[in-house]
């Protein structure tokens, strides 16, 4: 698909359009849309940042490409003054104080911020189910689940009700809804964008990124977002993406045959990935079988790291800085019932499993050993993209489930993310793209070719 930015910059400039009837357009399909994708609304900042941008059209001034673009923001994002809830009951009430920088420099640009966008709350889940603000339906098949945690920002994008949405991306939170309803997700290599101002899950694998209907609008939103920001250690400076994402230098493409020959994938996504594999051979790519560890190690050792770190990045939200209060009899019966009964059920159960591998007797035994097993697969990785230049894999094992079906069991969840743990453990550069299989593809390159990633996409694109 062409980039929709770039239509909208054209008919804003030529005046097809005005900025305030895109947003009054976008606002009135957000109020009406039955997806449960809608947190809050930020109607009145949004028709105002709209008719300055029509202002400037008007008196002959230039604008930029982002600048009367609408998106919408995942709902673990702080932007000033807006309710900033994590889909959450602890933080329904919560006002952020300041703005997240990768949003600050989407608003700098002159992007037009429309909705906070319901999602699995504090980004714990992978299906968007578990939020008090109802679970978000699949923009296809609205009997489905919208996927998680970036449920709400993938169906936004796919019903164009935001040109681009930011989600977030812990263990495949933008890659797997964004599969799930047919649009573009990307984590980048981990610290080119800040997370500065994102709400802390898992912060050695947290990532800030676009969702979007094209790889274009991908490149555009992800380079003005990315760059070294001081409140960030782990960010760094890093190279613009050229324009010209059309011509591929990959010469092999790698598969893990562990994805492949596991029992949980569904023969049908099997048979369309295989397919796909052929059909790059058939362009004179080399395709090579690689191993690499099987799903369940996966799996297991990225919820041990992710469990622990959402204890210690949680145990601050207890009633007395930030959100409800529930009083008890003293202090401590305070912050007993408050985090009892405000947390979600998923939150809690990553929270007493967080605090029980971190605890004494267990932090040797399970915790270090899952960080021994993370630095055995980001060597892994280093070893891999020795020999090719990407790795293809499925996003998913398996079709999106109906709504319900993952709250009754939270081990089947879990297991969905087979497939994209494993590059959020080695910090790596991974885009889905709506092709190939019936949940999309999975494209990933070494640490910082977040550039080689896009460009493979558009070969991708103009093959299948």
């Amino acid at each position: 698909m062409e980039s929709q930015i770039k239509k909208i910059h054209q008919q804003l400039m030529s005046k097809e359009i005005t900025c305030t009837s895109l947003v009054q357009e976008k606002l009135g399909l957000l109020k009406q849309n039955t997806h449960n994708t809608v947190n809050s609304l930020l109607a009145e900042t949004a028709l105002a940042l709209a008719k300055k941008v029509d202002a400037k059209i008007e008196n002959g001034e230039e604008i930029g490409l982002l600048e009367g673009i609408p998106f919408g923001i995942k709902d673990v994002y702080m932007v000033q003054g807006t309710y900033t809830t994590a889909s959450s009951n602890l933080l329904k009430k919560y006002k952020a104080a300041y703005t997240a920088t990768s949003i600050q420099k989407l608003l700098d640009a002159g992007a037009i911020p429309l909705v906070k966008e319901n999602c699995d709350a504090f980004g714990h889940g992978s299906s968007s189910e578990n939020t008090i603000f109802g679970a978000v339906k699949n923009a296809i098949n609205s009997e489905l689940v919208g996927g998680g945690s970036s449920g709400g920002s993938a169906v936004n994008v796919a019903k164009d009700y935001t040109v681009f949405s930011i989600g977030g991306d812990t263990g495949g939170s933008i890659r797997q809804p964004a599969g799930y309803n047919k649009v573009y997700g990307f984590k980048p290599t981990y610290g080119r964008i800040s997370r500065y101002g994102l709400m802390a899950y898992a912060s050695s694998t947290d990532c800030v990124g676009p969702i979007a209907k094209s790889i274009e609008d991908i490149r555009i939103v992800l380079n003005v977002m990315s760059g070294k920001d001081v409140r960030d250690q782990t960010s760094y400076v890093s190279e613009v993406v050229s324009e010209d994402l059309h011509t591929s230098k990959v010469k092999t493409v790698g598969y893990y045959t562990n994805f492949i020959e596991s029992d949980a994938i569904s023969k049908e996504i099997k048979a369309d990935f295989l397919s796909t594999l052929e059909k790059i051979k058939a362009k004179g790519i080399k395709v090579k079988a690689l191993d690499f560890f099987n799903a369940d190690v996966l799996v297991s050792t990225y919820y041990t790291l992710a469990m622990a770190e959402t204890a210690s990045n949680l145990s601050r939200l207890d009633g007395t800085n930030y959100g409800d209060r529930v009083e008890g009899k003293n202090l401590k019966d305070t912050y007993a019932i408050t985090r009892s009964e405000k947390f979600s059920e998923e939150t809690k159960r990553r929270i007493v499993g967080g605090n029980q591998v971190l605890s004494q007797g267990f932090s040797d035994e399970i915790y270090l050993k899952a960080q021994n097993l993370r630095n055995q697969i980001s060597a892994r990785f280093s070893e891999d993209f020795e020999t090719v230049d990407v790795v293809l894999s499925p996003v998913t094992p398996a079709n999106p489930p109906k709504i319900g079906e993952s709250l009754n069991d939270p081990l089947a969840m879990y297991l969905s993310d087979a497939y994209t743990v494993g590059f959020s453990l080695g910090a790596l550069p991974t885009l889905t793209i709506p092709k190939g299989t019936s949940t999309g593809l999975q494209i990933t390159a070494g640490k910082k070719k977040d550039a080689e990633v896009l460009q493979f996409s558009n070969f991708l694109n103009d093959i299948l």
